[in-house]
């Protein structure tokens, strides 16, 4: 590995300071942004005295890569492209030699004709993996210019450190997602708990004096009246806890997932109003596009379908999101035990008071509905 020759030099001590931040940042960021993708483009263009760095790192809640942080690019221009190792030849050698690769000519001959239009201007560039523990994370895109020499191998062990910086960022923040789900269901057992001890039992010895026989004297109905409030109150103060997962912020748009999900289901026919994305209330963009994403997911893993029909409405208080679909074998669906995803995604609609149901319509169509409360 180009990595570990004898000549590539001691690792600077700024590259060292960048791997104590990972550990003592990334925790906290996994919550808060992408801010340190950000920063480690910085680090890559002032360490290895490049002009622009661009990092692009595979999403496992989105299943795709997206540009995660940029240093001089403009990361917006890559919101809508969708990118993959089969369309990124450098990107998928530098991950499977697990070095650092730079190319000899203009990088705009190794990348696909449709995304040309993001690199306007000739550039070579060196692509650093992001590997953790043999498994490939993303990859760190640098500009070089024309003329410049050749990396010598300090600088490509330097690119390959940071590489790796960027890989351990990523997996401490899968390990504090993974932390934060264990806590919310350790949170939904007591909350289980608690219903069971306190409203449960109450609602027990009220539908024992109810079930005996006789007329209840005024003094018993009104205890039965008290309890009954109480248990209303201890319920609706449990049920009002944020146990749920909530939406990820995403850096993307409602129209782009629905231009995306056209992309990668080529077999089915995506049909929505032109309005649809406008009716997205910005509050609820994140949660609008991962039930988007779980429906169409469902859709091509359980149904043969020709047809998706993308609804959204804005209207008395309320966004609805309605994902209707035909294709679909009732018997199939039962067995398959369709809906796991798209309950979970029902726990991030009540924490903001919405609702996620899903179901069969017709003779073969199934359907999915959000309705979350808006304001305006």
């Amino acid at each position: 590995m180009a990595a570990t020759t004898e000549n590539a030099g001691a690792v600077p001590a700024e590259a060292h300071e960048l791997f104590a931040e990972v550990l003592s940042h990334s925790e906290q960021e996994a919550t808060i942004g992408d801010g340190f993708y950000d920063r480690l483009c910085g680090a890559v263009c002032r360490l290895a005295h490049l002009r622009r760095a661009i990092i692009f790192r595979y999403d496992p809640v989105s299943r795709q890569v997206r540009a995660a942080g940029a240093h001089g690019v403009d990361i917006e221009r890559f919101t809508g492209a969708h990118f993959s190792v089969d369309t990124a030849a450098i990107a998928a050698r530098a991950l499977r030699e697990d070095q650092v690769v730079e190319t000899a000519d203009d990088i705009r001959e190794e990348i696909p004709a449709e995304y040309t239009f993001l690199l306007p201007e000739p550039m070579r560039v060196v692509c650093g993996p992001m590997v953790a523990a043999g498994r490939p994370v993303g990859v760190i895109v640098a500009e070089r210019s024309l003329d410049a020499p050749p990396l010598d191998p300090a600088e490509r062990h330097l690119l390959w450190t940071l590489g790796k910086a960027a890989a351990l960022a990523s997996v401490a923040r899968n390990v504090a997602t993974q932390t934060e789900t264990a806590r919310q269901l350790r949170q939904r057992i007591d909350l289980a708990r608690e219903v069971h001890e306190g409203v449960i039992q109450r609602l027990f010895g009220i539908s024992m004096v109810l079930d005996g026989a006789g007329d209840l004297p005024e003094d018993v109905r009104t205890r039965c009246a008290s309890e009954i409030q109480a248990a209303l109150g201890e319920l609706r103060e449990a049920i009002q806890r944020p146990l749920g997962r909530e939406s990820r912020a995403t850096r993307t748009t409602f129209a782009s997932e629905l231009e995306r999900q056209a992309e990668v289901s080529p077999g089915v026919r995506l049909n929505f109003e032109p309005d649809a994305a406008a009716n997205v209330p910005e509050t609820h963009e994140a949660l609008a596009q991962s039930v988007l994403a779980e429906a169409i997911r469902n859709v091509r893993k359980h149904a043969s379908a020709s047809e998706v029909i993308v609804r959204t409405r804005l209207s008395n208080g309320t966004f609805a999101l309605e994902v209707f679909n035909d294709g679909v074998d009732a018997g199939r669906v039962h067995e398959s035990g369709m809906g796991m995803g798209l309950r979970l995604a029902a726990f991030e609609a009540l924490q903001v008071g919405g609702i996620v149901e899903f179901g069969p319509r017709g003779a073969d169509g199934w359907q999915v509905r959000l309705v979350v409360p808006h304001d305006g």
